[in-house]
This record gives C-alpha cells, sequence and structure tokens, in this order.
C-alpha cells in the first residue's frame, strides 16, 4: 500500500513539474535567434517605456489606449522597434477590442510561437527581424483571410504613404 502510494505521489511531481515547465515557457525562449539582436540596456535606451514593455517584455496596452486604433489614412504600420514593415493599412479593420486588427501581414515580416501563458494556449505574433512582440492572432477575423491578428498599437510605428498623404 506504501508503496502504491510513493509511486501515485511521484507520477504526480513529475506531471506537475512537466505542467510547469510548459506554463513557464515564453514564447522570447521559443523563437531563437534574430537578425536585430540587442541588450536589455540597448532596447531601453531606444525604446519608451510602454514600447519596451511592449516588444521586450510581452506586455499588453489597455485596449482604446493606441493613438493607432483609430489611425485609417493609407500607410505601413511598422515594428517600432526595428521599422520593419509589418501591415498594410488595407487590411486594417475595427473589430471592436480596442486594439488595432488586421487580417493579413505582409509578406516574410511575422513570426509566430506558442504563447502558454496565463494558462491557455495562443498563437504569439513578433517581429520576424528583432523579435519584437506584437499580440496575438486569432481565427475569428473577416473573409479573405478569417484571421485577426490584435495588434499592440505601441509596438507599431505608423508610416503615412506618398506626400499627399496627411
Amino acid at each position: 500500500m506504501i508503496e502504491r502510494r510513493f509511486l501515485l505521489v511521484s507520477l504526480a511531481g513529475l506531471f506537475g513539474l512537466a505542467a510547469f515547465r510548459w506554463l513557464r515557457t515564453t514564447p522570447a525562449e521559443a523563437a531563437g535567434k534574430f537578425e536585430i539582436e540587442k541588450t536589455d540596456a540597448e532596447w531601453r535606451a531606444q525604446l519608451m517605456p510602454q514600447q519596451y514593455e511592449i516588444l521586450r517584455k510581452h506586455g499588453t496596452e489597455r485596449p482604446g489606449s493606441s493613438p493607432l486604433l483609430k489611425e485609417n489614412r493609407k500607410g505601413i504600420f511598422a515594428c517600432a522597434g526595428c521599422d520593419l514593415p509589418l501591415f498594410s493599412s488595407e487590411t486594417k479593420y475595427d473589430s471592436g477590442t480596442g486594439w488595432p486588427s488586421f487580417y493579413q501581414p505582409l509578406d516574410n515580416a511575422l513570426g509566430k510561437t506558442e504563447d502558454r501563458s496565463l494558462g491557455m494556449l495562443r498563437t504569439e505574433v513578433h517581429c520576424r527581424r528583432c523579435g519584437g512582440h506584437l499580440g496575438h492572432v486569432f481565427d475569428d477575423g473577416p473573409k479573405p483571410t478569417g484571421l485577426r491578428y490584435c495588434i499592440n498599437g505601441f509596438g507599431l510605428a505608423f508610416r503615412p504613404a506618398g506626400p499627399s498623404a496627411s
């Protein structure tokens, strides 16, 4: 009887350890190396505090707080960390979530990792060049892709199209 309890406790402990390791793996650990890599001090010096928290620490802005939420001019939304073009204004739409939303990124702009934070499994999207955390992608978006890239606006920089884009 004691051996059975010992075996059950041991198995439960191993399962708990495996579950803890699975839950604490961060998207940055899963993503690997990037073209642009800087020290933490370099990122802090380059980015505003809110940008740093989002791009480097996987933070999230308050819903409705980004000025880019209501940005409707034609142009490109780029990574605030490395200026890589990520989304065209042509794919931006109002999802009603409080974050800038897009149904499709530009080619070769994003990387994806599993995000296991908050005890759930989601798909995190990051800049493929610098690894900056941008947000998440969900499968409840509009046609033609059916995807909703829910992006932290403070992780983006908007570049208006052409000289008359004011």
